[in-house]
C-alpha cells in the first residue's frame, strides 16, 4: 500500500466521474458506503492502548472479542452474550472458563486464529511494558492458557458475578504471530498501529491524517458478509459542527450527539433519522481533596464533607440540567450513567435546599465578617477557582450556573476557560480547586474503581477521593457471587458517595444517532454505538450516487 495518498475529497470526486463512466453494479443487500462524522484525528489503532471512541469505532470494526454482549448491556453471567471468535463456552467449574475458537475465524492475513492468539493477547495486555489502561481490569483472572489449538482456558482467583465479562469485554484479540516477534516497548509505535491486521468484518485501506480512515468489507468474512461494502470516518474542519455535514449531504452518520441545539437541528433533516439511546455520561463539579500548591496536603476547603455537603444542598441540579440541555437530559442520580443498570436504583440524593444551605453555612462558621460580600472563616474567604475546557460549551455554562447560584450565599466562584489540552493537563497534574467533569462509563458498575477508589488516586480519580468504607463495599461489589448481593454492595457504596458529596452530580445527557434513513437494519449498543456497524444494510431501492462508486484498490 502506498504511503501518500491525494486528499479522500479529490478521490471521491475521481471515484464519481469514474462511476458515471461504468456501470452501477446491481445490489444485492451486500454494498454501499457510509460516511462517518469524527470529531478530531484518530492516532491508533492497536487495542491495547486505544484510549478515545473515535479509535474505538474503527479498531472494532477491525479486531474482534471472544464474545460480545447483547444490547441489553448484561455483564452479569453470560446471558444475552453473542459468540464471536469464541463459537461456544463451557463454565468447567466456579474458576474456569473454556472458550472455543471457531475453526473458520481467520487473520486478514489468512492464518488461523487459535488459542494460542488469546493466550497472547491476555500476557500483552497484562504486561506493564504494554501500559494499557485494561491492565488491571484484568486483575481477576489468574491465567490464560491454550489446551489445544481451538480451546482457550480462563482462570480466575474466585468466583464472582463478572467473571465472564471480564474474560471477554476488555480484549481484542491480537495476532500473536505478527507482533510476538516485535519487542513489547515498541509495539504501540510500530507499524502495526498503523496498518492493523485483525480477524473482524472490515480491513483498513486508507488512512489520511486529519483527514478520513477507510475500511473495506472482507466479504470472506467467517462470522458473515458485512452488510455495507465501505466505511469511512471523515475528520471535519473545526467549527463545522457534527450535524452539518449531515444536511450537505457529505455524510450519513453521526453516531453521538447530545443536546439542543444539535439534535433539534437533526431532527429538521428529511433524509435523516435520529435514535435516542441511554448514555455512558454524567456530568458534575469535582472537589479536589488535595491543596493544589502541596499535593500532600488536603485541600483548604474541600477537606470538609459538611461544607461540601452544604454547597451541595445549595445548587438546584434540575434547574441546571434544563437550563443547559433542555429535555435532552436528566439529573445525574451518582457516579453513572442511565445506560448503566445501577441507574435504575433508588439513591437518596442530597435535597435542593438554599435557605438550608445558607443556615449550615452559617453553623460552620462562615460568616461574612468583613462585609464584602464573601463569607470567610478564620481569615480564609469562601472562594475557590473552578477549570472547565473552552470546548465544552454545556461545562462551562453549568460552571457560570452554579456561580450564579452560590453567589447570593456569599460563595465566591471563579470560572477559569482553558484549551483542552491545558485543561487535561491540569486535570491530572490535581492543579485546581473544583472541576467540571464530564466522565463516559464503560458498561459495568466496576469502572468506579478507576475514578473514585483509592486505588484509583494512580489512574483516574484525579479529585483524589478517598474513603475506606466506600472501597471495601466496591470491592465487595465485584466480588459479589450473585446479583442480590451484588446490589446490596453497590446500592451501599453509592449511599456513601453521595453522602460524602465528593462531587456535585449535574446531569447525564441522552445520547442520539443521526442516521440516514437509507439504512435499515440498523441497531444501537449504547456504550459503542458502531460495534453492530457491520450488519447494517442498505435499505432496497435507496441507493445514491456515493453507494455505486466503484474502486478498485491500489
Amino acid at each position: 500500500m502506498s504511503r501518500s495518498h491525494p486528499p479522500l475529497v479529490a478521490l471521491l470526486g475521481l471515484v464519481g466521474t469514474l462511476a458515471a463512466c461504468e456501470p452501477a453494479p446491481a445490489c444485492d443487500g451486500y454494498c454501499g458506503t457510509a460516511v462517518i462524522v469524527t470529531i478530531g484525528d484518530v492516532g491508533t489503532l492497536y487495542p491495547p492502548v486505544i484510549g478515545t471512541n473515535q479509535e474505538w469505532e474503527v479498531a472494532d470494526q477491525i479486531f474482534l472479542r471472544l464474545a460480545d454482549m447483547g444490547l441489553n448491556l448484561n455483564t452479569v453471567g453470560d446471558q444475552g452474550f453473542v459468540p464471536k471468535l469464541a463459537s461456544s463456552w463451557t463454565f468447567e467449574d466456579s474458576v474456569t472458563i473454556a472458550f472455543r475458537i471457531d475453526s473458520a475465524a481467520r487473520w486478514q492475513d489468512g492464518q488461523p486464529v487459535t488459542a494460542e492468539d488469546v493466550a497472547f493477547t491476555f500476557a500483552v495486555y497484562r504486561d506493564p511494558a504494554t501500559n494499557s489502561s485494561a491492565g488491571h481490569l484484568l486483575d481477576r483472572i489468574v491465567s490464560v492458557t491454550a489446551r489445544d489449538k481451538q480451546t482457550a482456558v480462563f482462570r480466575f482467583t474466585h468466583p464472582y458475578v463478572e467473571q465472564f465479562f471480564d474474560a471477554t469485554h476488555h480484549m481484542r484479540i491480537l495476532p500473536k504471530h505478527i507482533l510476538d516477534t516485535i519487542p513489547p516497548l515498541q509495539r504501540a509505535g510500530h507499524e502495526f498501529a498503523r496498518h492493523p491486521i485483525g480477524s473482524g468484518p472490515y480491513r483498513l485501506v486508507r488512512w489520511v491524517s486529519q483527514e478520513a480512515i477507510e475500511l473495506a468489507a472482507d466479504s470472506n468474512f467467517f462470522l458473515g458478509r458485512p452488510g455495507l461494502a465501505r466505511l469511512i470516518w471523515r475528520t471535519f474542519p473545526d467549527g463545522t459542527g457534527m450535524v452539518a455535514p449531515l444536511e450537505t449531504g457529505e455524510a450519513d452518520i453521526t453516531g453521538a450527539i447530545i443536546g439542543p441545539p444539535n439534535v433539534d437541528r437533526a431532527r429538521q433533516i428529511p433524509h435523516i433519522r435520529v435514535i435516542e439511546y441511554p448514555s455512558p455520561y454524567y456530568g458534575y463539579m469535582g472537589f479536589n481533596f488535595r491543596n493544589p500548591a502541596d499535593r500532600t496536603r488536603p485541600h483548604p476547603l474541600f477537606h470538609d464533607r459538611a461544607l461540601r455537603r452544604a454547597l451541595t444542598m445549595a445548587i438546584d441540579r434540575v434547574a441546571i440540567t434544563r437550563a443547559v440541555w433542555g429535555e435532552y437530559a436528566v439529573p445525574a442520580k451518582g457516579p453513572m450513567g442511565p445506560m448503566l443498570r445501577t441507574f435504575a436504583y433508588h439513591l437518596p440524593q442530597i435535597p435542593y435546599d438554599s435557605a438550608a444551605a445558607r443556615a449550615e453555612l452559617a453553623r460552620l462558621g462562615w460568616r461574612d465578617h468583613d462585609g464584602d460580600g464573601v463569607l470567610d472563616r478564620d481569615g480564609q474567604a469562601l472562594r475557590f477557582d473552578v477549570i472547565a475546557p473552552a470546548s465544552s460549551g454545556s461545562r462551562i455554562r453549568s460552571a457560570v450556573l452554579i456561580q450564579g447560584q452560590l453567589q447570593p450565599l456569599g460563595v465566591a466562584v471563579n470560572v477559569v476557560e482553558l484549551a483542552p489540552a491545558v485543561f487535561g493537563q491540569r486535570a491530572q497534574d490535581g492543579d485546581f480547586d473544583a472541576i467540571m467533569m464530564t466522565w463516559g462509563t464503560d458498561p459495568t458498575p466496576s469502572t468506579i474503581v478507576e475514578l473514585w477508589t483509592t486505588d484509583g488516586i494512580a489512574a483516574s480519580n484525579w479529585d483524589a477521593y478517598s474513603n475506606p468504607e466506600f472501597d471495601r463495599y466496591v470491592e465487595q461489589a465485584r466480588n459479589a457471587r450473585d446479583s442480590t448481593d451484588e446490589r446490596t454492595a453497590w446500592e451501599a457504596a453509592y449511599r456513601i458517595f453521595l453522602d460524602d458529596a465528593p462531587a456535585i452530580l449535574l446531569s447525564s445527557p441522552l445520547m442520539n444517532a443521526a442516521v440516514h434513513t437509507r439504512f435499515e437494519n440498523v441497531t444501537i449498543r449504547p456504550d459503542l454505538w458502531a460495534t453492530t456497524l457491520w450488519t447494517w444494510r442498505i435499505r432496497p431501492g435507496a441507493m445514491i450516487d456515493r453507494d455505486r462508486l466503484v474502486r478498485r484498490d491500489p
